[in-house]
C-alpha cells in the first residue's frame, strides 16, 4: 500500500498502477527524500515537477507538504489513469496537474508558467545515461529551473551517478538499499 507520508494529506492511501511497469518510490525513501528536500528548499508555495510520475506519490507528497503547484508527467496510460484517480480522490486539482505524454516531449514544449523550484525524476532503471543527460539538459536549457532549483534523480544503486550536465551542480547522493537519490542544484 502506498500512502502520503506527511502534511495536510498525511496518511491518505494512494492507488498504485497495476502490473510491473512502474516501480513506486517506497514510503521510506519518500520520507527520506522529503527530509532532504526540506533541508535544502522551502516547499511552502514552491513549484514542483514529478517526471515519470508513476502513481504520482512523490508529487502528491510535495503538494501535501505545501507546494503550491505540482506538475505530474507520465506517458504510460495505465499509470496516468491511476494518477487521475489519486488526483480525484485527494481533490488535488487544480494545484496538481497531470500531463500524459513522454517527458522529452513535455520538456521540449517548455514550462507551463514560472520555472520550477524542485524537479524530481524517477525514470525507469532501463533508461540510459544519455537519456538522463538529455532530460537534465532540457531542464536547464528549456527554462524549467528557477535559480538555485533542486534537481533530483532516483536511480538504481547499481547504476552510477547521472551524467554531469552544464548548469546543474551535483550536491550529494543518498543510498537506500536498491535505490539511490542524486541531488543537484541549478548553477
Amino acid at each position: 500500500m502506498t500512502r502520503i507520508v506527511a502534511g495536510t494529506l498525511g496518511g491518505r492511501r494512494l492507488a498504485a498502477p497495476p502490473g510491473e511497469g512502474t516501480r513506486p518510490t517506497s514510503d521510506r525513501v519518500r520520507e527520506a527524500l522529503f527530509s532532504s528536500i526540506d533541508s535544502m528548499v522551502d516547499l511552502d508555495g514552491a513549484r514542483f515537477a514529478d517526471l515519470y510520475a508513476g502513481s504520482g506519490a512523490v508529487g502528491l507528497e510535495a503538494l501535501s507538504r505545501g507546494a503550491a503547484h505540482v506538475l505530474l508527467v507520465e506517458s504510460d496510460g495505465r499509470a496516468a489513469r491511476t494518477i487521475q484517480v489519486n488526483l480525484t480522490t485527494l481533490r488535488a486539482e487544480p494545484a496538481a496537474r497531470l500531463v500524459v505524454d513522454r517527458v522529452a516531449t513535455v520538456l521540449g514544449r517548455g514550462p507551463d508558467g514560472e520555472p520550477y523550484d524542485v524537479v524530481f525524476a524517477d525514470p525507469p532503471y532501463a533508461v540510459t545515461d544519455e537519456e538522463i543527460a538529455e532530460t537534465a539538459t532540457a531542464l536547464v536549457g528549456g527554462g524549467w529551473l528557477a535559480p538555485d532549483a533542486l534537481v533530483i534523480f532516483e536511480r538504481s544503486s547499481r547504476s552510477g551517478p547521472p551524467p554531469q550536465v552544464e548548469g546543474v551542480t551535483s550536491v550529494r547522493s543518498r543510498r537506500y538499499g536498491e535505490t539511490t537519490l542524486w541531488y543537484g542544484r541549478r548553477s
